[in-house]
């Protein structure tokens, strides 16, 4: 009796052994973090809330979810950015881009089946993306697209230009709002002030992580990076150009835009040797006065869908007698870039300057 009390006791040692070394494994993961929710934040814009710094997002090149992005909420125009972060629980199935460009990288990255709405399609389609895979995108709207339809849609995650967020009629509604309904947002950090080339380099990186394509992410990025540096190393010599963005007014005659507050776009135009000469304004409105005051060596004139004809808007600018002192316009340097590439806030603008730098410099 006294022999069998003591292998029960051993028995129970043995058990007891084991169940805790069972209860300490369980909690650890295998890297020997005790914590398997992810955080990644991109670089913060120019005017928000710095976001908390990133940790490893994945093992072995796959995302583990759950995965937090600290990516930004807006409400209005007049109000500044701030860090927000968005948990995905897995990769999104059903995405709302709110422009064509957004749409178009997300084709790239091989998400075309994840999409199930796209607006905003205010120009030329991405010469890199077959019109064909495009056409397989339910578009909500030919212009900017309204948060009822975005809603009915159905999306998990709505991504794309930080200025449409919002409860407007032009709106697909503001990141709380679509928070609230349940739904996830990622506002490119491209389209916030004090964006730059990192900036889209930075979203492409954690659209690949949202949905677990980081090697495609990765191929598209060295592409890119590739591409910038050439245009940079083709175009950096020599003293750098003035340029001014214009548009038709409609009227016959053109408005100026100060362009100050797009700093994603001076970046990539810096590659080229073009400077923005009004690049201090605070307002968004450049007189034909302080056009003509400050000479610059370049015009760009924005396209859109719908726009006038740019033929008789460029013809209209050279033939203008108050603009013959403008060094652009007495050298017939206007040039035609589309509103879509520039004003998209994703990579379609590296193949729009590479276009815009052989019109410009012959090479």
């Amino acid at each position: 009796m006294r022999y069998r009390n003591r292998l029960h006791q051993s028995f129970v040692m043995i058990a007891l052994l084991v169940i805790c070394l069972a209860a300490s494994a369980c909690s650890s993961n295998s890297n020997g973090n005790t914590n398997t929710e992810n955080t990644t934040s991109p670089t913060a814009a120019e005017g928000t809330t710095a976001a908390p710094e990133s940790t490893e997002s994945a093992t072995g090149g796959k995302t583990v979810y759950p995965l937090v992005i600290s990516n930004y909420t807006l409400n209005s125009d007049a109000e500044e950015p701030k860090a927000k972060n968005q948990t995905f629980e897995k990769a999104p199935e059903r995405v709302v881009a709110n422009t064509q460009p957004v749409a178009e990288l997300l084709i790239k990255l091989g998400l075309t089946d994840k999409l199930v709405g796209v607006a905003a399609l205010n120009g030329a389609g991405d010469p890199e993306v077959s019109p064909e895979e495009f056409a397989k995108i339910p578009v909500l709207s030919e212009g900017y697209v309204s948060k009822e339809p975005v809603v009915g849609a159905d999306p998990d995650l709505v991504i794309g230009r930080g200025g449409l967020f919002g409860d407007a009629d032009w709106g697909v509604g503001s990141v709380d709002a679509l928070n609230d309904l349940g739904i996830a947002t990622f506002v490119n950090s491209t389209s916030l002030q004090g964006a730059t080339l990192d900036s889209l380099y930075k979203d492409i990186e954690e659209i690949g992580q949202i949905f677990d394509v980081q090697d495609n992410a990765a191929a598209l990025i060295d592409k890119l990076k590739t591409r910038t540096a050439e245009l940079k190393d083709t175009y950096s010599d020599g003293e750098a150009l003035k340029f001014a963005i214009i548009n038709d007014n409609g009227n016959g005659g053109i408005s100026v835009d100060s362009g100050s507050h797009d700093s994603f776009q001076h970046d990539v135009l810096g590659l080229i040797n073009l400077n923005n000469a009004f690049s201090d304004v605070e307002g968004y409105e450049v007189s034909i006065e302080q056009l003509v005051a400050d000479k610059p060596d370049v015009l760009l004139l924005s396209y859109y869908t719908g726009a006038p004809d740019t033929a008789k808007t460029i013809e209209n600018v050279y033939a203008n007698p108050a603009l013959q002192d403008v060094p652009a316009v007495k050298n017939k340097k206007i040039f035609v870039i589309d509103f879509n590439a520039f004003w998209g806030f994703g990579d379609q603008i590296v193949g729009a300057v590479e276009k815009l730098a052989k019109e410009l410099y012959g090479k």
